[in-house]
């Protein structure tokens, strides 16, 4: 088993253990401070009604963005941390 997949099989398990869904859940990312990448994390939670907050870093060069957004299972939460992992440059924390 891959590590990444090890670490999606945990936290399955510890969200499933801890949450109660639907439920709010808060995603953390940071991205260089390139519009292109932040438009791409915005993109996949904006028509989902997520509320998302965005931070510059002090020398500028990344960008946190922080997004609460409504979650069904553990399952779409990892859901959508898969499809953020495409996005080039981008750090889950």
């Amino acid at each position: 088993m891959s590590d990444k997949n090890a670490f999606y099989t945990k936290l399955k398990v510890q969200l499933e253990d801890t949450t109660k869904f639907p439920a709010d859940y808060m995603y953390k990312f940071i991205v260089p401070s390139d519009e292109n990448q932040v438009a791409e994390v915005q993109d996949l939670f904006n028509d989902k009604g997520a509320v998302i907050k965005t931070k510059s870093s002090k020398t500028g060069k990344y960008i946190s963005l922080s997004i609460v957004l409504k979650i069904e299972s553990a399952n779409k939460v990892i859901e959508y941390y898969k499809k953020a992992e495409k996005i080039k440059g981008i750090i889950s924390l």
